[in-house]
């Protein structure tokens, strides 16, 4: 008689380096799904993009992510590889193989800080940058290269974060360091 295996639990979630709490992101969740992969289910899914030219008929599971064995069979990324200027072979495989990305109204890009990929932390609003100065300071810039230079103009847009623009946060994983970019539909 077979047994019926229990669903994982939270703290039996492969650890993703560069998205290390993909639950709170909403990038992976509970759901009695089979994996595309592995065709097992194993009580989670990833919910955000994976770019192949496959046709995929299901979600994975992180584990098939974590092990890279989903990328491999279905020849695709989790991620983009734009924005990871300067890391390393492994890092860019890692972050586009081995590492679940996630939802975003552009395409969603990882940063890179201490030339290594930085840990997606989550979509954001104003209130929660305030708590990163170092981050909202890097908006600040990446909107004056955008081409708006008022400082009032700025700060405006800024508070208003949350809304129908948001900010992808992430944190360096070698010096702690907090960054962001700009997403807006």
């Amino acid at each position: 008689m077979s047994q019926v295996r229990e669903p994982a639990t939270h703290d039996d979630l492969p650890f993703f380096r560069c998205h290390p709490d993909p639950l709170a992101t909403g990038s992976i969740r509970a759901s009695a799904g089979t994996c595309a992969c592995c065709e097992r289910g194993r009580g989670w899914v990833y919910t955000a993009a994976f770019y192949t030219a496959h046709d995929v008929t299901g979600p994975f599971c992180p584990w098939c992510i974590a092990d890279g064995s989903a990328a491999e069979r279905f020849e695709g990324d989790f991620a983009d590889s734009y924005g990871l200027d300067g890391v390393s072979e492994d890092v860019l495989h890692e972050v586009t193989r081995r590492t679940p990305g996630f939802s975003a109204w552009q395409d969603p890009h990882w940063l890179v800080h201490c030339q290594d990929a930085a840990a997606f932390v989550g979509e954001v609003g104003y209130a929660e940058l305030t708590e990163h100065p170092e981050a909202l300071e890097e908006l600040r810039s990446e909107i004056r290269l955008m081409g708006l230079y008022d400082e009032e103009q700025i700060e405006h847009f800024l508070t208003r974060l949350g809304g129908d623009a948001t900010a992808m946060l992430f944190r360096c994983t070698v010096c702690g360091a907090h960054l962001a970019y700009v997403d807006a539909g």
